[in-house]
């Protein structure tokens, strides 16, 4: 890092006669997250050197490389004794060989099914078929109710219940709940299964099924595969087989499954051969940190993913600066702001951990992998995740209105946490905090849809920073001469303000709401 003698000079005599950090000193600190730096690291993290970043590929191999030198450099230590890297053990899922019959029926993959995940190969038998209909479980509405699901064959539909006057019976009008929502139905339905205790959950979903099928037939055909999975846990947690499937196998296997939403038992001659196909492709998450002064059991982590989608097929590199380039390099400069504060003897009381995931882009896999299989602190000690995912662009929607950033989740779980980004903003950087996509009816979903999301669903509170999709998004043209570095050092100096008040309270943040199971 260039810092200039003059600055480090000047704060060496401003903080050598006091102990608590005033206004001002927080402000310089915060000074020391520049444009140029960001850009500096941005153009080379961003750039073909490191291939897209793709999880477990070389170039991303790069990216963790160039992110830990940047921590060695700045004397930020590793969270793990003498390694800043986590071991994800990440694998490719290949098509299985799935053979399906049911009544002296067989089923073809492809054509009527596919599979969305199991890593065990088995024979499974059944006599007998559960339909679930709509396969929901709410306090206004529940398919589930005195039925027996665990170990059994279940079969569900695509959609949710509707009034007389179609209105939609869980929301009380005509929008969306979870159950139907394009974005939410399929895990939400997903994981209620799984928590009843399915063997296996087939989803009839007609449009889905023909969108999955296509994809995933083109990737065979192309003989490549970009789905990758965490490893079945070993602590006992079941297996479910998940399938999408065509509304011609569902009636097959319910015979009334499109007029009827009752649940029943259906008797049957079913019998499926599973045989699963996997390969290991394994990553890092990256975790630093910077041990609190008061408080060093309690942690604030701020998060970034470090991987984007790679090379395309005529080897055209997706360079990733927006996403999610301007949230790691953002990290580097929050990093060094906090380190330098502690050098001058202001070091944080809560311990600070930087945490760079993988694989967000294959389903948030580092940050889940990072809360549901090795915490590397105790999830009951972390107080909050901010998680910094695209953060150096406009919107196209406000374009001549720059001077913002959409916060999402900031209030979902604690009102204290929400509070406290708002007082901050005020007193320090004075960015417009957007909460367009924070509502819970929103179609895009984005709350689910990064890394703080795998922190939420455990109720840590969170802020998801973010400045919206754009026409390069996910585009070979997300390159770093479109990044808005005034936008980005502005952006960052919020988060730092904001980790800075967290970190130095003196009471832990409240959780007064509860995030409700099987949301994801």
């Amino acid at each position: 890092m260039k810092k200039t003698l003059l600055l480090a000079s000047a704060l060496l005599i401003m903080f050598s006669c006091q102990k608590e950090a005033t206004k001002e000193d927080v402000v310089n600190y915060a000074s020391s997250i520049t444009q140029d730096e960001l850009k500096e690291h941005l153009y080379i993290y961003s750039s073909d050197e490191f291939e897209g970043r793709n999880t477990g590929d070389p170039g991303q191999k790069k990216a963790v490389e160039y992110i830990k030198k940047q921590y060695e450099a700045m004397g930020v230590k590793p969270l793990i004794e003498g390694n800043y890297f986590q071991k994800v053990p990440l694998n490719i899922v290949k098509t299985p060989k799935v053979s399906i019959t049911n009544n002296d029926k067989s089923f073809n993959y492809f054509d009527d099914f596919i599979s969305l995940g199991s890593a065990n190969s088995s024979t499974v038998s059944a006599s007998e078929i559960v339909y679930a209909g709509f396969g929901i479980d709410d306090d206004k509405y529940s398919n589930y109710t005195n039925l027996d699901v665990k170990g059994k064959i279940v079969v569900v539909k695509n959609g949710e219940p509707k009034d007389k006057y179609g209105n939609n019976v869980i929301t009380g009008d005509k929008e969306a709940s979870k159950w139907s929502n394009g974005r939410q139905e399929l895990s939400a339905k997903r994981n209620t299964a799984k928590d009843k205790g399915a063997k296996a959950l087939f989803f009839m979903n007609d449009d889905l099924f023909n969108q999955y099928a296509r994809y995933f037939k083109g990737l065979e055909t192309r003989g490549v595969s970009s789905r990758l999975s965490l490893p079945v846990k070993k602590d006992g947690e079941s297996d479910m087989y998940q399938f999408l499937i065509s509304n011609k196998m569902g009636k097959s296997l319910v015979a009334n499954i499109e007029k009827s939403d009752k649940p029943s038992y259906e008797t049957a001659k079913f019998e499926m051969v599973f045989e699963a196909s996997s390969e290991s492709k394994p990553s890092e998450n990256v975790a630093a940190y910077i041990k609190g002064s008061e408080k060093p059991d309690e942690y604030i982590i701020i998060s970034s993913h470090l991987d984007h989608i790679g090379v395309d097929a005529d080897g055209e590199v997706f360079n990733g600066a927006d996403d999610d380039g301007s949230g790691t390099v953002a990290m580097l400069e929050i990093a060094e702001a906090f380190k330098t504060a502690a050098d001058y003897g202001h070091g944080p009381k809560r311990s600070i951990i930087f945490l760079h995931v993988t694989g967000e882009e294959k389903g948030l896999l580092g940050s889940r992998y990072y809360t549901d299989y090795e915490p590397l602190v105790p999830l009951e000690n972390t107080i909050t995740d901010l998680n910094i995912d695209m953060i150096g662009r406009i919107d196209p929607k406000r374009e001549g209105d720059r001077n913002y950033i959409y916060l999402i989740g900031s209030d979902k779980l604690s009102t204290d946490l929400h509070n406290i980004s708002e007082q901050v903003n005020k007193q320090y950087v004075n960015i417009e905090l957007d909460y367009k996509y924070n509502a819970e009816n929103d179609p895009n979903r984005f709350y689910y849809r990064s890394d703080h999301y795998s922190f939420a669903k455990n109720n840590i509170p969170v802020i998801f920073y973010f400045n919206g999709t754009h026409a390069d998004y996910h585009k070979i043209s997300d390159t770093p001469d479109k990044i808005n570095y005034d936008l980005l050092e502005n952006r960052s100096r919020l988060i730092f303000h904001t980790a800075w008040e967290i970190a130095n309270r003196d009471e832990r943040l409240v959780v007064d709401k509860i995030e409700e199971k099987g949301k994801s």
